[in-house]
């Protein structure tokens, strides 16, 4: 009786959980903002991925053309690209044609599988295939299923690219050319920029975060910085980066993602050199500039630790 009793509980636990979990989803609600005539975005929060946000962390974008909708990056869970979807029909009767994939993370992937349903043709970086086939993502998607649960769940699967881009490549839709420039390494190996000459707006994917500390992971920061160089040389008017609100001064916004990424490389290389403890050289560092910023306690110490292991790698 009493372990009849225990699964009736924790049954009725599972379905209160699911109900309250699906009534939160109703009030999470994508807004795209424009910025340019054909251009809008949606801006993920500055937190963590979550079952409560949906993993809603990242950006994603949309150029409208005459022949159809593109769109850069498809969130994190196919629940929010439904959404994205859905918004897309209200601005426009154009269908979604093509998505393209800054690179393969979690949070701007998942979504993925519901633009392929509606027909739309995915567009990658050919090293986006390695990390496809890694047991990396396969872990994390396993991780995933526990962690956004219900939202990223067993239905949920990665998806690849109907093209793989191995060089700089111009998608034209519509008589729209958008300029997708190959940056990787940088912060990951698969990098993809995205630049609209006729909107002047640069689609940064994670090479630019506003509003939060970056995500270093094991990223490649030498390689990201020379990154950063190319989106500036492109003069956009509009950037949209990968978290946070858009920029239309680029060349102020960009540089706190460049000087954190300095100051993280400044302050590890010696001790990464000398082969002196990484603690060490984390304690006797002075945090102070970025400590106060959302994101600090999650990600900061991660991304010293992986630019001590890569300095010591180039």
């Amino acid at each position: 009786m009493a372990i009849k009793m225990r699964s009736l509980l924790l049954g009725a636990f599972s379905l209160f959980f699911f109900v309250t979990t699906a009534f939160a989803a109703d009030d999470l609600i994508l807004k795209p903002i424009q910025v340019a005539p054909h251009t809008y975005f949606v801006q993920g929060l500055a937190e963590m991925g979550s079952s409560k946000n949906q993993n809603f962390i990242s950006n994603a974008g949309l150029v409208i053309t005459p022949k159809g909708v593109v769109v850069i990056d498809a969130l994190g869970s196919p629940v929010l690209a439904k959404k994205l979807i859905a918004e897309i029909k209200k601005i426009t009767p154009q269908k979604v044609v093509a998505v393209i994939v800054t690179h393969y993370h979690a949070d701007h992937v998942y979504g993925l599988q519901e633009f392929r349903n509606i027909g739309a043709k995915i567009y990658a970086q050919g090293e986006g295939r390695n990390y496809l086939s890694s047991e990396t993502a396969k872990q994390r998607l396993i991780a995933s299923r526990v962690d956004f649960a219900p939202w990223v769940n067993a239905s949920t699967r990665l998806t690849g690219a109907d093209v793989w881009i191995n060089q700089s490549y111009t998608l034209t839709v519509g008589g729209i050319e958008l300029k997708i420039g190959r940056v990787g390494p940088a912060h990951a190996p698969e990098d993809l920029i995205i630049y609209v000459p006729s909107e002047k707006v640069l689609f940064a994917g994670d090479l630019v975060f506003r509003g939060r500390i970056p995500f270093v992971g094991n990223a490649d920061s030498r390689g990201w910085l020379h990154a950063l160089d190319e989106i500036q040389a492109s003069n956009p008017s509009i950037v949209i980066p990968g978290h946070g609100a858009y920029s239309t001064n680029p060349t102020e916004d960009i540089r706190f993602t460049r000087e954190y990424l300095k100051y993280l490389r400044e302050s590890m290389t010696k001790s990464a050199i000398n082969m002196d403890p990484f603690e060490d050289a984390y304690k006797q560092t002075d945090w102070s500039e970025y400590e106060g910023m959302p994101l600090f306690r999650a990600a900061n110490r991660m991304n010293a630790y992986n630019v001590y292991l890569s300095i010591q790698a180039e």
